[in-house]
């Protein structure tokens, strides 16, 4: 069973309209996330889709497969769902976020692990802990709380968990998801939720119905790009890195 790695790249984004092709240094969005996922060791295949054409004629160019989906999809998951109609024979996929450029090919590869070894998850995905305590109370970090076994119990905008006594840990989602392939038409096929609407998650709607999204911590504090102030501190992070 073969592993594929598909970005949903919508350019109509509403919060930061065109943001993947705006540049980060000398190179823009998308191709920063292509990049990184390119060293996965255990990735058989990558895939972009999107509803512009102006983005796959782009991604055509930088030599990687790029698919035009309908511009009707209610969000990123479902994008690849019908990427995934394609490509019958594989069975573990990874949805990396287009607005995650510095993304690390080792979190994707411990992904692909646990899909292949965990029975009991429907959805793979990775956070990290919280360190700056601004992330905390901002509503375009999401939290997370999970139990004993690393399973996922909610996501949220919100500062979660309540820190009554004092000493709370807090962790932060990170924009990967991994699904199996039975998992990923499952989670479309289903209804948005009455959480996922509130919060505008749509990992709300799994929990809601009973899939169980299982976390792996990771140490890992990217940036994901949503706003124009996000943009700028990926310059600056990126120029520190060179």
């Amino acid at each position: 069973m073969k592993n594929i790695i598909v970005i949903p790249a919508r350019y109509n984004s509403s919060r930061l309209r065109g943001k993947v092709l705006l540049k980060i240094g000398n190179k823009t969005l998308i191709e920063w996330v292509l990049e990184n996922v390119s060293k996965s060791k255990i990735a058989d295949e990558i895939v972009v889709a999107t509803e512009d054409e102006n983005v796959y004629n782009f991604v055509n160019k930088l030599g990687y497969k790029c698919f035009m989906t309908s511009d009707k999809h209610q969000s990123g998951t479902d994008r690849i769902g019908e990427v995934i109609m394609n490509f019958p024979n594989y069975y573990f996929i990874v949805n990396v976020q287009a607005d995650e450029p510095f993304i690390k090919s080792e979190i994707i590869d411990k992904i692909f692990y646990e899909l292949h070894n965990d029975k009991t998850a429907h959805i793979i995905t990775p956070i990290t802990q919280i360190n700056n305590l601004e992330e905390i109370n901002n509503p375009n970090i999401v939290k997370v709380v999970f139990d004993n076994y690393f399973f996922a119990i909610y996501f949220s905008r919100s500062p979660i968990p309540y820190n009554r006594s004092g000493g709370a840990v807090y962790y932060k989602h990170i924009g990967v998801y991994g699904y199996k392939r039975d998992s990923l038409f499952s989670f479309i096929n289903l209804k948005k939720s009455k959480l996922e609407e509130i919060e505008g998650l749509e990992q709300l709607r799994a929990i809601e119905n009973g899939l169980k999204i299982k976390c792996i911590i990771v140490d890992y504090d990217g940036l994901s790009i949503d706003t124009i102030e996000d943009l700028e501190k990926a310059k600056q992070l990126a120029l520190s890195n060179k």
